[in-house]
């Protein structure tokens, strides 16, 4: 696997999709940079892996998160060969119970702060042929009410997906996964109640043609297809649903 030995940073490593992208991506040998509000589940992290790993704690929407980030991959690899921006935050309720404050949370996490993170590694990624993978959502591309906000925040970072592959092309790949229901602890943090969630895993399943959710290293085997140069070398502005079906 070409993945052995690149400099790779993950946003959101601590939990859910995040970590299953950082212990696959650990296992093929990258030299990894984990990224994440809390430090404790980082460190946790770090120290089940096997090979190597820089922690940095921060809020990515943090004045100055993005250059702290990057520089402590940089600082500690000498490189940065690959950006996985995977950091998220999930509101749900319908429009007239939607608080304005929750769109811009999510804009915030789901746009700006992958915006400024590829801006801030874009001199290492160049000098590097590096690429980019954003963790989207087939959010991004169903209607579904009551999560009209989350959608629209994913939605747009679909679109920063393609015009920076676009922009940034030849010198540095920039794609997106698009996962559908995966079981993680974001579930818990929508806002939503218990019956609410467990009505919402009901009708995600019913819609979902194989049959079951997904998990976080299922996600994670589509990022490191498109993070590797080998496999996926001719392959950008892609929007790669890995979603049971759910948007066929």
């Amino acid at each position: 696997m070409s993945l052995v030995g690149r400099s790779v940073t993950v946003t959101g490593a601590g939990s859910g999709i995040g970590r299953g992208i950082a212990e696959r991506l650990s296992r093929e040998g990258a030299l990894l940079t984990v990224a994440g509000r809390r430090e404790a589940p980082l460190k946790e992290l770090a120290d089940r892996l096997e090979g190597p790993v820089r922690v940095v704690a921060v809020d990515v929407t943090a004045p100055g998160a993005a250059r702290r980030i990057v520089d402590a991959a940089v600082e500690r690899y000498g490189r940065l060969d690959a950006l996985v921006n995977n950091a998220g935050l999930a509101r749900f309720a319908p429009l007239e119970d939607a608080e304005p404050a929750d769109l811009d949370a999510m804009v915030a996490v789901h746009v700006r702060a992958p915006a400024e993170l590829v801006r801030r590694a874009l001199p290492h990624l160049r000098e590097r042929r590096g690429s980019v993978v954003n963790v989207s959502s087939v959010g991004g591309t169903l209607a579904m009410p009551g999560r009209a906000y989350y959608g629209a925040s994913k939605a747009a970072l679909n679109s920063l997906t393609r015009s920076l592959a676009r922009e940034l092309a030849p010198e540095v790949r920039v794609n997106a996964v698009l996962p559908g229901p995966v079981d993680t602890p974001m579930w818990q943090d929508a806002g939503l109640t218990g019956d609410q969630i467990e009505n919402l895993r009901t009708t995600l399943l019913a819609a979902t043609p194989m049959g079951r959710f997904g998990t976080g290293d299922e996600v994670a085997r589509s990022v490191c297809f498109l993070l590797d140069p080998e496999r996926s070398g001719w392959i950008t502005g892609a929007l790669l649903p890995v979603d049971g079906g759910r948007t066929a």
